[in-house]
């Protein structure tokens, strides 16, 4: 199998990771007390609380634009070579290849200053793994066909778009509720960044046209930078085998790798009892890439017409290898492949949320469960969230229609159908449950997919526990 063959089919395996970073069921789902790391400044319904180490907060999301792994493998008779080439040309580089999981280490929050206080801190430890790519059009297309189709045709490297990161955040924050209509949250994140690998900001064609002295011209012209940190300490010598690669990663997870700071925003405006607002920001900050750096460039201009072999020489028995030489030195000459170890810097994929929510239905007292605010409240509620999430092309949204509903004294759900580039299917369903103060949540997206998960656009998944002490009436 051809080299650039075996390309094209990872990054069509890759493919079908894509989604956005949205917690639309957790958003405004209060009775999580995970709620605060979308929302800051989100409605406090407890005391205290402490999540299960490494139990908390498991998240993950998996999807597809436009092609799944039942579109490449499902045995339906048609052959597969056909099926990459549906592939192929049914994605452009607009759409996105994305992976995310996150897993809480630790988790707690509690009030300070006595029972009535209307302060509350909350603080913790979460890894991440982060994957975005925007999906390399020209280069997958010529991968597949080669360039002798396409004669006069340029295929631009900037489609070349690709950012992974996998890091350790440490996190504190303080909220507040001013009064009974508003209330403000503000989270510090200080991060410790494992392995961080980015091109995003490349440029450049390769062309072939006809030629002058020769039937066809290759031109290139490229500026291409992948910049890495933490991936060169991996291949030193003295690292062997399984067990020093994970020392390696355990030692930067604890600050030992590359710091970065960043910082979280909310809010929660009630101006009635039957209507609540909220808005968020998440990680506006960066990452000083300073450890364990190098950058790789590629850049140039070259055009070749073919080589003009020394045939006397050739049939003579020799000239050939130094013709040949002579080219990849000029090619050498016109590309410098540069490693460069000065340090970067890497911004945080800024993401915003924003809701609206009309509550309504029979009001049901706080002391019917434990885990409520300490005031009547109302059993419904419906509203619309947008997110958004920044990106080095352009940001990705997406619209959530939502229904919450209080069942008993133990039991919490909330419905969403989401909207966005993905999936206009995409129908959620969130759990909450409390039994002697214990908190179990299931959040699962896009549902009606999950009879044929290999056929799904996008899913995803976040559980986990918690032990809450409620507010005493």
């Amino acid at each position: 199998m051809r080299i650039n063959q075996v390309i094209l089919y990872l990054l069509l395996f890759l493919g079908v990771f894509i989604n956005a970073q949205n917690k639309q069921l957790l958003y405004n789902f209060t009775d999580i007390p995970q709620s605060l790391m979308v929302n800051p400044g989100a409605t406090i319904q407890n005391r205290a609380y402490f999540g299960i180490p490494a139990l908390s907060g498991i998240y993950a999301n998996v999807g597809t634009s436009e092609i799944s792994l039942y579109d490449l493998f499902s045995d339906d008779g048609v052959d597969f070579n056909a099926k990459v080439r549906n592939a192929v040309y049914s994605l452009n580089n607009n759409d996105i290849q994305r992976v995310n999981e996150q897993v809480e280490i630790l988790n707690v929050g509690f009030k300070i200053g006595g029972l009535f206080s209307k302060n509350y801190v909350s603080f913790g430890v979460y890894q991440e793994l982060n994957v975005f790519n925007y999906w390399p059009e020209d280069l997958a297309i010529l991968a597949y066909e080669g360039n002798s189709t396409n004669i006069g045709r340029p295929f631009n490297l900037s489609h070349l778009n690709v950012k992974g990161e996998l890091l350790t955040v440490f996190h504190i924050g303080f909220h507040r509720k001013v009064n009974e209509h508003f209330s403000y949250g503000i989270r510090g994140k200080l991060y410790s960044g494992i392995i961080d690998i980015s091109s995003t900001k490349n440029s450049g064609y390769f062309v072939t046209s006809e030629g002058t002295n020769n039937i066809y011209t290759h031109t290139l012209l490229s500026d291409v930078k992948v910049q890495t940190s933490g991936y060169s300490g991996l291949r030193e010598e003295d690292v062997d085998g399984a067990a020093d690669v994970l020392n390696i990663l355990k030692n930067r997870a604890l600050l030992g790798g590359n710091i970065g700071l960043g910082v979280d925003f909310g809010i929660t405006y009630t101006p009635s009892d039957q209507w609540t607002h909220t808005a968020s920001i998440q990680d506006l900050g960066y990452i000083a890439q300073k450890k364990d750096v190098e950058t790789y460039t590629l850049k140039g201009a070259y055009s070749l017409e073919g080589i003009n072999l020394p045939f006397d020489a050739i049939i003579t028995g020799g000239g050939l290898s130094d013709n040949w030489q002579e080219l990849i030195d000029e090619i050498e000459a016109a590309f410098p492949r540069d490693t460069i170890y000065n340090s970067y810097t890497t911004m945080r994929p800024v993401k915003f949320n924003a809701a609206t929510m009309y509550n309504f239905g029979a009001k049901r007292r706080s002391n019917d469960c434990n885990c409520t605010s300490g005031k009547n409240d109302y059993v419904n509620s419906v509203g619309l969230q947008l997110f958004a999430e920044s990106h080095s092309r352009y940001p990705q949204a997406a619209l959530t229609a939502f229904y919450y509903r209080k069942l008993g004294s133990a039991l919490r759900v909330k419905t969403t159908y989401t909207v966005d580039k993905f999936s206009k299917t995409n129908i959620g369903l969130g759990l909450s449950t409390h039994f002697a103060n214990f908190n179990f949540y299931l959040l699962a997206d896009n549902l009606l997919e999950y009879y044929n998960l290999a056929d799904a656009n996008n899913a995803s998944l976040q559980f986990g526990f918690n032990y809450i002490f409620p507010i005493k009436d």
